[in-house]
């Protein structure tokens, strides 16, 4: 667990803002994300420069995107703990170190098993140490506003491929891929400065206390600041075994096929072979993204004012009547409808998510049972990538494949409202007294 009282003394902000120095660490903690999202999204934009330069299968392509996928979602647990044990300033410079030095080595790869090693492998691991970030930074920040805060984060994943993927693409049609995979590269290593010098891991480091309101309860202050927060894992065990943990990892895994795994690898595919222009179906991603911030904003200011169950429920369910949409889609304006329709509610299921954690678990948890349920989610990316590939080997198009994502969107909707209202509390740990402990 990170000491803050022992490690860093109380000290001023590095800077002076008319406004809480919380929404700062955020800004940094989203353009960190930028770099992790560029890796992601990639893949659905190298399918198929790879197929013409190196003759290498969609299924084998998909396959090295899958397990990028599942390496990224197991280390989802690893990167939590991390961020409990390290703080979020030393594990983001060491996440972007592995991104610039994982993506310089693409660039050099001759053999299929190279990039399935670097691409599946290291930057999986690489990125894999973000998805608790949004969690942790909310949680230790904010008390009052959260829903707002893990909104905004949230909202990352999807602007990165808003300003990545038609750039990229761009890249790679007027100068080759390796090019383009060099932007990702300047990127991490661009953010690295500002990460170490001003991004802080508690309030308490410079002498504030998370963000709260008149209602807030004082307990939660203490559990965010990080005074005396110990690590149980005991009461992680315990928290795993309830049915809440596993309607969540259960819905989250549908939200992975549905986003990373589908949509997020295969849908540009998709669009150029249906005669859509490169670019064209790049800015589809982009529109994508415009009205995943609206949405994922929107579904986080909910949170905050009505029961998350419902916001998680309605996500689930719009994502699945607009993937009913997507085989039918043959031109660059059925795309775009597509795009916006899908875009609302693309990452509108981080919050919710979250906050149904942080509500039936405990603060002092979140980081660590959230990537848990994360693990899940990359699971089903990591399925629905790979599946989708063979899909198409096999039929020689995605048409079944988004039809089964459909399905499985409503399904989670359904499982979404299974939650309990009331608190699920881990046997044998009562929630007030984790919170005393604080």
């Amino acid at each position: 667990m990170l000491d803050v009282s022992a490690e860093t003394a109380p000290r001023r902000a590095p800077f002076a803002f008319p406004f809480y120095y919380g929404w700062f660490i955020i800004g940094l903690s989203f353009l960190a994300y930028l770099a992790a999202s560029a890796v992601r999204s990639a893949p659905s934009v190298l399918i198929h420069p790879l197929e013409a330069e190196f003759g290498w299968g969609r299924t084998a392509i998909s396959a090295a995107a899958s397990l990028n996928l599942l390496t990224y979602g197991f280390m989802a647990p690893v990167g939590g703990w991390l961020l409990d044990r390290y703080g979020a300033r030393r594990v983001v410079v060491g996440c972007l170190v592995t991104i610039a030095v994982g993506v310089t080595g693409t660039v050099f790869v001759r053999e299929l098993w190279q990039f399935i090693l670097l691409w599946g492998v290291v930057l999986g691991i690489a990125t894999g140490v973000t998805p608790a970030l949004s969690a942790s930074v909310a949680s230790r920040w904010f008390i009052a506003r959260r829903g707002l805060a893990l909104g905004i984060l949230t909202n990352a994943n999807a602007t990165g491929q808003v300003i990545f993927l038609p750039i990229l693409m761009a890249l790679i049609v007027s100068h080759g891929w390796r090019p383009a995979m060099m932007l990702i590269v300047g990127t991490a290593l661009l953010l690295l400065p500002a990460i170490w010098l001003w991004l802080r891991d508690y309030p308490a480091e410079i002498g504030l206390e998370p963000y709260t309101d008149g209602t807030t309860h004082v307990s939660g202050a203490a559990v965010a600041s990080g005074a005396g927060r110990v690590f149980s894992l005991a009461s992680t065990a315990d928290a795993v075994k309830t049915p809440t943990f596993w309607l969540l990892s259960g819905s989250f895994f549908v939200c992975g096929m549905t986003s990373n795994g589908l949509v997020g690898t295969h849908m540009i595919p998709h669009a150029i072979e249906r005669g859509i222009p490169e670019v064209t179906a790049a800015t589809a991603v982009g529109i994508m993204g415009v009205a995943s911030f609206i949405g994922t904003t929107f579904a986080g200011w909910l949170c905050d004012r009505m029961d998350a169950r419902k916001v998680l429920s309605a996500a689930y369910f719009f994502r699945g009547m607009s993937l009913f949409v997507l085989p039918y889609v043959t031109d660059a304006a059925g795309l775009f409808i597509f795009a916006v329709l899908y875009g609302f509610d693309w990452f509108a299921t981080g919050p919710s998510t979250v906050a149904l954690i942080a509500k039936h678990f405990g603060q002092d948890r979140v980081g660590v049972l959230f990537g848990l349920v994360f693990v899940s989610h990359q699971i089903g990316s990591a399925i629905a990538a790979l599946g989708a590939g063979w899909i198409y080997s096999e039929f020689g198009e995605y048409y079944y494949a988004f039809l089964s994502g459909a399905v499985m969107g409503l399904l989670a909707a359904g499982m979404a409202l299974m939650i309990r209202r009331d608190r699920d509390q881990a046997p044998g740990v009562p929630v007030t007294a984790e919170l005393a402990k604080a």
